[in-house]
């Protein structure tokens, strides 16, 4: 095997070259906002620009630079469905719950094109369609139950996809099959973002980097309920959001209580011949594995590389170290590419959650949404849309999400010391599942 990087090897994200992060709009705070947003990625953004749109005042204050985080380094897949399954959601919570969640999950996922559309963004948004990729029988079995249930309860399409016909959608002979959605979709996370954010500085939003927030505390007087304490001085504000998901700190204590933040891992390829990418992915559409730890493919929107990640939480630091294990993954799936050198490995941090669901709602007077365990993109935009519409009172802001409690568990700080340990038992039970033989029909 020929040497695993490139000679321009880079472990700074792939879509931050046609999205660089750019400086802000300013290093100050003025004395008070009518919002103070913390976190400058989608749902920040979208809340802020909402906001700002609607005549109110608001700053996004973010820690790093406005775009460091993971809304510029997720892997851009645009879909409707969670890491908690309809079923299980139905067979836990009832069909009235289950039905709620999920239909304002493909509001979500239509609002998220709408609004690209809307908006003029352009960041290569398109219905490419999904392969969910069936690691064993019972996995695909599993899989047919979960999309079959949410076509007759939501009537959401889907093809299933038998072992000998996978290499229709991909040239690998890993898996037992999979599924089809035809419609999901992706974009560039880096774009989209810029988009976002750029729509916001016009709209008179005042984003200011470097400044993390280290305390929010009440404050009476003059309309502003609240004082910010940040790393740059004070300010004061009426509504404050709190937009920060896998970069939550403890300075944000009953938050970090209840996300558990975690890296992500994702590289690029090198430029492909043309006729390669096309034989891994004859179809260009976004992959992602059945395992509840997943691996994820997608082709490059604007080059012709392959993008792709997996090993969760692994707890790798090293660009090389993680290179090495995510080019064995590449191989595995996809042996064509068994000699393609990498050019960009990178990291971002995301957060799940304890009911493994994503949360939008308002605790002693103050807006979150986060915990979006792998569903950020379509997601982040909708809470902050949600989180807007609430702040300026009007009825829309409405959420099935908001619905249930945002749970957590004693003694948790934020610090996820038993991820590796909750990684290990997600391969147990990935391994165990694989082990059963699919029931057969009667």
């Amino acid at each position: 095997m020929t040497d695993l990087l490139t000679t321009d090897f880079t472990d700074t994200p792939y879509w931050w070259e046609a999205a660089p992060l750019t400086e802000v709009s300013s290093s100050t705070l003025a004395p008070a906002y009518d919002v103070v947003v913390v976190g400058s990625g989608y749902t920040g953004l979208r809340a802020a620009l909402t906001l700002a749109r609607a005549g109110r005042s608001v700053t996004v204050l973010d820690k790093e630079r406005p775009g460091y985080g993971a809304s510029r380094r997720n892997a851009g897949f645009i879909g409707r469905t969670l890491k908690k399954a309809y079923i299980d959601l139905k067979a836990a919570k009832g069909t009235a719950h289950a039905t709620a969640i999920y239909r304002d999950l493909t509001v979500a996922f239509e609002s998220t094109f709408a609004f690209i559309e809307e908006e003029g963004i352009e960041c290569h948004a398109v219905r490419c369609g999904r392969l969910i990729a069936a690691t064993s029988p019972a996995h695909h079995a599993l899989l047919e139950r979960e999309l079959a249930g949410m076509k007759a309860d939501l009537g959401l399409p889907y093809t299933m996809l038998p072992r000998e016909r996978l290499r229709e959608e991909m040239a690998s002979d890993l898996y037992d099959g999979g599924a089809v959605i035809p419609d999901l979709g992706s974009l560039h996370p880096g774009l989209y973002h810029h988009g976002l954010m750029t729509r916001a500085l016009a709209a008179g939003v005042a984003i200011v980097g470097n400044c993390e927030v280290t305390a929010i505390e009440p404050s009476a007087g003059q309309g502003a309920r609240f004082r910010v304490t940040t790393a740059v001085g004070q300010t004061r504000a009426r509504d404050v959001v709190i937009a920060t998901n896998g970069y939550t700190t403890a300075n944000l204590p009953w938050h970090a209580r209840r996300v558990i933040p975690f890296v992500g891992y994702m590289a690029a390829t090198e430029p492909l011949p043309p006729a390669l990418l096309q034989k891994q992915l004859p179809h260009r559409r976004t992959v992602i594995d059945a395992n509840l730890d997943i691996d994820f493919f997608r082709p490059a929107p604007d080059s012709p590389r392959l993008l792709f990640g997996g090993a969760t939480a692994n707890g790798l630091q090293d660009p090389a170290a993680i290179a090495a294990l995510l080019h064995g993954r590449l191989r595995r799936a996809l042996p064509d590419l068994a000699d393609v050198r990498l050019s960009h490995v990178w990291t971002g941090q995301c957060a799940g959650t304890f009911d493994m669901m994503p949360h939008i709602g308002c605790h002693d007077g103050i807006w979150h949404g986060m915990g979006y365990n792998f569903a950020g993109v379509p997601m982040g935009s909708f809470f902050g849309l949600k989180i807007a519409q609430r702040i300026l009172g009007q009825p829309e802001g409405a959420c099935a999400f908001e619905q249930a409690p945002f749970p957590t568990l004693p003694f948790y700080r934020g610090n996820p010391w038993f991820l590796p340990l909750a990684m290990r038992y997600f391969a147990w039970k990935d391994a165990r599942l694989a082990q059963r033989r699919p029931a057969t029909p009667a």
